[in-house]
Parts: C-alpha cells; structure tokens; sequence
C-alpha cells in the first residue's frame, strides 16, 4: 500500500488553484452609466408622449378656429392731393392723406386669444403711402374687440406717370383706389400655453372721395394662414 501511494506521488499531476479575474471597478460603473442612460431616455421619451397625448386631447376638445380679423371702418379725415408747380413738366404731384381704420377681431374659440403687434401699409397702384400699426392686445374666449389705427400720408410725392393718374382720379373721377395690406400674428391660449404662432394676411381695397373726404368703397379679404 506504501508502494502504491509512492507510486501515485510519483506519477500523478499536482493540481494547481486556478484564479478567475473580478471584475474591475470601472467596467462596473460603465454598466451602470449605460444603464441610467437608458432609464432617462425612457423616461423623457414616456412623458414627451404623454405631453403629445395631453396636447391633442385637449387640441380635439376645444377646436381652435382660425382667428377673423377684419376691416371694419374707414374715416377718411383729410385728402390732399396738390400738383408740384416747379415740376409741371414731370407731372408730379404731393399727397397727404390722414385715414382712420377701425378693426374687428372676432374669437369664436373657447379659449383666449393673444395678438401680437399688426403693421399696416396703404398702398397706390403698388406705391406706399404710408403705414400704421395696432399694438399687441389679449382677446378673451367668444368675444368681440374692436381696436383703430391712423394712417398718415404726409406729402408723399408721386412722378410721372403716377401722379398723372392721381391727379385725373381725383380731379375728373373724384375715386382714389387705395389698397391696405398688412399681417396679423395671432397665438392661442390653452391652461397658461401659447401655441405657435400663426399669421393672417389682410387684403383690403377701398376707394375714397376726395370732394366729399370720404369712403365710397371697401372690400376685405384674407390671403390665407402660415404658421
């Protein structure tokens, strides 16, 4: 038995403790970076959607209209229209022109509505005269709100051609054809959120009297929406 244990100690292998590496510190915090990452994406993509979902819920509620803002009123407070006596042979003229416009912004929408600053030009045969502005104001939820701007021409001289026209339409027609543009910046209010904004185009024609001072003509229309 002696011999046999010798021989086993002589011919057999020794085995030796094997050693497997930890994991090192870094790579661990690297998982957890990754995983936090993941967490965090997961939560904002959650409440982007959630916040998506509450906006079109409440979007579908209310139903915003389109906002009308129209051209109600002209008085014409003063028309001049004085040919250049030094320049009679270039047909130029000088026109003065005070005109008082009176706006109706009508909310048909359960919520309020916030406009911005409108810029007005008046405009003839594609020359500007003069402009004028409506500051920013606030419109309740179906409401009525009337708010005037005054456009002043001060002797705007016009050459040639242009004011040959003038001068025979208000001489020989008594009928000036002006034209108003301007745009219209609108938001929406909903719970102390303003949507993005969106802007009208106003497109008004009228004609005014030069005899009489005063308006004859208006026609109004809207060029269309762009967000």
């Amino acid at each position: 038995m002696t011999s046999r244990l010798t021989q086993n100690g002589i011919n057999g292998t020794h085995h030796h403790p094997q050693y497997y590496p930890h994991p090192t510190s870094s790579s661990s915090s690297k998982a957890s970076f990754k995983g936090c990452c993941c967490c965090l994406f997961l939560l904002f993509s959650f409440l982007l959607l959630l916040i998506l979902a509450v906006i079109l819920v409440i979007v579908l509620a209310v139903k915003p209209k389109k906002p009308q803002f129209d051209l109600q009123q002209v008085g014409v407070q003063y028309v001049g229209i004085t040919p250049n006596p030094a320049t009679i042979a270039t047909s130029s003229a000088s026109v003065s022109l005070n005109i008082r416009m009176v706006f109706t912004a009508f909310n048909d929408n359960k919520v309020g509505i916030k406009y911005g600053e409108s810029r007005f030009t008046i405009m003839y045969r594609g020359i500007p005269l003069g402009r004028g502005s409506v500051p920013a104001f606030y419109q309740p939820a179906h409401s009525v709100k009337r708010v005037e701007t005054t456009i002043v021409v001060d002797r705007v001289n016009l050459l040639q051609a242009d004011a040959a026209d003038l001068i025979r339409d208000a001489a020989l027609n008594d009928r000036v054809e002006l034209r108003v543009l301007g745009d219209v910046g609108a938001k929406i209010r909903i719970l102390g959120f303003t949507s993005p904004g969106v802007e009208v185009s106003v497109d008004c024609a009228i004609v005014i009297s030069p005899r009489k001072q005063a308006l004859t003509y208006k026609q109004c229309g809207f060029d269309g929406l762009s967000v």
